[in-house]
């Protein structure tokens, strides 16, 4: 299962094959994989009415009616997205379960209108990785844990869009949206060997997203191909009625964010923080310097530079969870028993054979602070610190001082930093160790370099072509 979105698209609108066979190959390759076979279990809850809406775009195309650039092709979306109609929403967490959203999320709408049809709802880690501080990558309580197709059980997933990673690693799906507040989209994406673009905060809206931080979360996709994630961005950028982060944006137009061609290393500056090779698996490290050794040959300067090394840390995202989760849970079911963050704790003591494997020390954290609110000094000094490390003395200051195009990482080493900022970093293919174990060449860019990156990131793959699909 390898074909990529522009190839389903393109034999569907072309009559070479019909949404129908597209659909059931990919459902053929969940019941062989999901729980069955490898194990992989990617998929939290298939779309009963997948087929069918895959008879409706054939029916449509044969009438003349195309959609969209998505028409008829399937994807898999991760299970914190709102998604109208018979399948749940539910984090993963089992204090969810039965939550029908009455709409969709503004994402899944822009699919749907661009003729896409939802097989399935992704797994994850619970409440996307915000629950827990040792859960592992790819476990929730309530779709269990998701497996790296290429070493299951041997090599880290990825999280905490695990299951979109693995799904579409493992052929589930051409494509599908991850999320990612620090790290989510990029690590699983690098982990699977797949391309993923975390985009410039505000491109795509948050609209009907179970949140963690409203001044990080963002949704894009992750693809086997850069042409892939571009097509996805040109459906799912756009405003939103309601979320400010979209306000006064300017969107590139379809033909810019597919304008992909050869020779745009040519001539690029590329910047590699030295601080965040630290830590790096020396087998890991052979692979990513292999890389900067093609980014060379492709004609770019690879410039050793400093950035400030930001790690991951809860301080902000802490104060924003509760009322940001709290917001949601309050247009729930009025049946379900979870209305607020305190609900949620209180469903998972009380289920705590189930619902409490690794614990839920990150929630507790979260529900202590929350009394403090949003006007907390302390929460308004390290929003405003975050903003100011990681974009006037980090990312811009490092891109000026010495005329970058972008910065390159490897796997997902400098989420934290682009996270903080809002800025986008897209991840690449760049190999293998020894033992089989993806590596992925990152490039992050300042606001709103989102089709640069894509650009840069095309000319790579194209030229190395390192992608090779996991053995199923």
């Amino acid at each position: 299962m390898t074909g990529t979105a522009w190839d389903w698209a393109q034999a569907i609108r072309s009559g070479e094959a019909s949404s129908q066979e597209v659909v059931a190959l990919h459902l053929e390759q969940i019941a062989a994989h999901n729980v069955e076979g490898m194990g992989v279990r990617a998929v939290i809850e298939l779309n009963p009415e997948a087929l069918l809406e895959a008879e409706a775009r054939d029916r449509e195309r044969d009438q003349g009616f195309l959609r969209g650039p998505l028409h008829g092709v399937p994807v898999l979306v991760k299970d914190n997205l709102d998604t109208a109609g018979p399948m749940q929403t539910t984090a993963g967490s089992l204090a969810l379960e039965g939550h029908l959203a009455k709409e969709d999320a503004e994402v899944v709408r822009r699919l749907r209108a661009a003729g896409a049809v939802i097989i399935g709802k992704a797994n994850l880690t619970e409440w996307a990785n915000f629950l827990s501080d040792h859960m592992p990558n790819g476990y929730s309580s309530r779709g269990g844990q998701t497996l790296n197709p290429y070493g299951p059980g041997k090599f880290d997933v990825g999280g905490s869009s695990s299951g979109s990673g693995a799904g579409v690693a493992a052929g589930f799906a051409p494509v599908a949206i991850g999320t990612e507040t620090s790290g989510s989209i990029l690590s699983p994406s690098s982990a699977n060997s797949l391309v993923g673009l975390k985009p410039t905060l505000g491109l795509v809206s948050r609209r009907g997203i179970i949140p963690i931080a409203m001044s990080q979360d963002t949704a894009g996709p992750m693809t086997r191909t850069v042409a892939d994630a571009a097509l996805l961005m040109s459906v799912i950028a756009g405003p939103a009625a309601g979320d400010v982060a979209t306000q006064g944006v300017r969107w590139p137009a379809q033909a810019e964010w597919l304008d992909l061609r050869r020779g745009a290393l040519r001539g690029a500056r590329i910047g590699l923080p030295t601080a965040y090779l630290d830590g790096v698996p020396e087998d890991e490290r052979r692979v990513f310097d292999r890389a900067l050794a093609e980014l060379r040959d492709l004609g770019a300067e690879v410039i050793e530079c400093e950035l400030p090394k930001l790690d991951f840390d809860y301080e902000v995202l802490i104060a924003e969870f509760p009322a940001a989760l709290n917001a949601y849970l309050a247009t729930v079911e009025p049946w379900l028993p979870v209305h607020s963050l305190a609900d949620v704790m209180a469903f998972n003591a009380r289920n705590a054979d189930r619902a409490l494997r690794y614990g839920q020390a990150i929630f507790e954290r979260a529900q202590a602070a929350a009394h403090r609110r949003l006007a907390d000094g302390s929460y308004i000094r390290a929003r405003l610190r975050d903003l100011r490390q990681s974009r006037a003395e980090g990312i811009d200051r490092t891109l000026q001082a010495h005329a970058l195009d972008a910065l390159a990482f490897v796997n997902y080493y400098g989420c934290a930093i682009a996270a903080k900022a809002g800025y986008p970093s897209v991840t690449v293919p760049a190999g293998y160790t020894g033992e089989g174990k993806p590596v992925g060449l990152t490039l992050t860019g300042t606001a709103f370099s989102d089709v640069r990156l894509l650009q840069l990131a095309y000319d790579y793959e194209q030229a190395t072509h390192h992608r090779r699909p996991p053995q199923m």
